[in-house]
């Protein structure tokens, strides 16, 4: 069950359904409106934030056809985690405002914390092999916040990176774990910002 009992109202239910139909490919707000026969978007916005409110739907605030449908609970046995590439943020500069390019499915056990507060990257390069290769899926815990020697998914002069934190005096570093010296640290620009902390990583062939 969701995480509340409210009951839904027919129109949610058919919405609902819509949602979960077409997750892999979400429809626009217009698609909704025609689907379920309303006269104006701003019913199907309504509806939308009912479902969040009775715990059947979670959204991304800055890009609305990013979303997971909790048709169990937030933490139910499989969560279908959106997975974002590195190759570019999306339009506001972040790795989450982009369009995911698929979602994989993941035990909730696994994860070890809420799979509300999980995404996966695509992983890009190889400046953090040993531990992380080019196409890795990287596990992460949706934060702000961080501390020396996190690894995170991070955004730094418009560009989105998985890099260790360094911390020295009043200045942070971004760190490679390749020792090649190609990849030497750098210090943060000054739109830096953490968009996750990494829990953990699935090579490439897992996926398939």
């Amino acid at each position: 069950m969701p995480a509340t009992t409210s009951p839904l109202h027919p129109t949610q239910e058919k919405l609902l359904e819509l949602l979960k139909e077409n997750i892999d490919d979400p429809l626009t707000i217009r698609d909704l409106q025609e689907s379920l026969g309303l006269s104006s978007p701003s019913l199907v916005q309504h509806h939308l934030q009912q479902l969040e409110m009775k715990g059947y739907l979670r959204r991304n605030p800055s890009n609305p056809r990013d979303y997971q449908v909790l048709t169990e609970s937030p933490d139910r046995l499989i969560a279908y985690l959106n997975v974002y590439g590195l190759a570019e943020c999306g339009p506001r500069g972040s790795v989450l405002d982009g369009n995911p390019v698929q979602k994989i499915a993941i035990g909730s056990k696994l994860l070890g914390f809420s799979s509300l507060e999980a995404f996966i990257v695509r992983a890009k390069g190889n400046s953090m092999l040993p531990y992380i290769k080019n196409g890795d899926l990287v596990i992460t815990r949706r934060t702000n916040d961080y501390k020396n020697g996190d690894v995170v998914v991070c955004v730094n002069d418009g560009e989105a990176l998985i890099k260790k934190i360094a911390v020295r005096g009043n200045q942070i570093f971004l760190v490679s774990f390749n020792k090649d010296t190609r990849y030497l640290p750098f210090p943060a620009a000054g739109d830096f910002r953490v968009e996750g902390i990494v829990k953990g990583v699935l090579t490439h062939s897992i996926e398939e």
